[in-house]
């Protein structure tokens, strides 16, 4: 045996790692998941924002008007009937105008792919044809009281976005491109952190938008020294000594947004409102708000 041959797979073990820990997560998920489901079998989801009945509205006052819905209709067929012509030139090697074209700054479709070849081509222009005649039906009828009107616009976009192909794996020429490059490796990353996500969020998708394993207070957040000198059941007051001698007489107190929390001002030494602060004489209190609960 070569010695190439006895190197071990550092590819297959890598996968084999992700792939442990896929099952793992996958069993404590479904364990919760079914725990969840059985204590609230018995519980009737209610219609808090009003959101099933708007749409109930919309639905009622688009069938009072039939010819208006079958023109929609029609409009929406002649548009897929162009797009099926253009492409089957497109797949002939002939120059085909678009009949649906991305909006300015929709990175969805930014990849070349969508462009050029033909099947991805197709798949974009048929959603975007979809997409802008479901939003137009919606959008056009009458008589929708205004404040069900925003609610139906609101899930309609949030509905129309969710469909896209570049969010499915088998229709994104990107995610294809890696998944054959990394023989699936991509994937089973991508799982992994879906279950991540999931457990993070106690059975509900929470993505996360940062490596929360990537900070330290002290070290690469929160950098400035500083101490409690009082706390309650809200908030607890920080106190940052200044830096130089000569300290102005009335102190400088920072109170940030409930949401946001105190070292937004205080990263790093280096983009350090709080340091800059001390270092200009000024003794600093800052409120730490409470992690709200319940």
């Amino acid at each position: 045996m070569s010695k190439e041959q006895a190197k071990p797979d550092a590819a297959g073990a890598d996968s084999a790692q992700i792939f442990g820990e896929v099952a793992e997560r996958s069993s404590r998920v479904i364990g919760n998941f079914l725990k969840r489901q059985a204590e609230t079998q018995n519980s009737v989801a209610a219609d808090e924002f009003g959101i099933a009945k708007a749409f109930m509205d919309l639905s009622a006052l688009m069938f009072a008007k039939p010819q208006q819905l079958a023109e929609a209709q029609m409009n929406m067929f002649w548009d897929y009937t162009r797009l099926w012509q253009s492409s089957w030139m497109h797949m002939l090697g002939q120059k085909a105008e678009p009949v649906a074209v991305p909006r300015k700054g929709d990175n969805r479709f930014r990849h070349e792919d969508w462009e050029n070849h033909f099947l991805f081509d197709y798949l974009k222009q048929s959603y975007l044809i979809a997409a802008r005649h479901i939003h137009q039906a919606v959008s056009n009828v009458e008589h929708l009281p205004a404040d069900a009107r925003k609610k139906v616009d609101f899930f309609t976009r949030q509905y129309i976005d969710a469909l896209s192909p570049s969010n499915f794996a088998l229709t994104n020429p990107e995610v294809v491109r890696e998944t054959l490059a990394s023989g699936g490796e991509n994937l089973l990353r991508g799982l992994n952190n879906l279950l991540a996500d999931i457990e993070r969020g106690d059975g509900q998708l929470q993505i996360s938008m940062t490596d929360a394993k990537a900070f330290k207070m002290g070290k690469n957040i929160a950098t400035t020294p500083g101490k409690v000198v009082y706390q309650n059941e809200l908030m607890q007051l920080i106190q940052y000594q200044p830096s130089t001698k000569k300290v102005y007489k009335r102190p400088l107190l920072i109170i940030p947004p409930w949401i946001n929390k105190y070292y937004i001002l205080d990263l790093r030494a280096s983009n350090s409102f709080i340091k800059w602060a001390v270092d200009q004489g000024h003794t600093v209190f800052v409120i730490s708000w409470v992690n709200p609960g319940k």
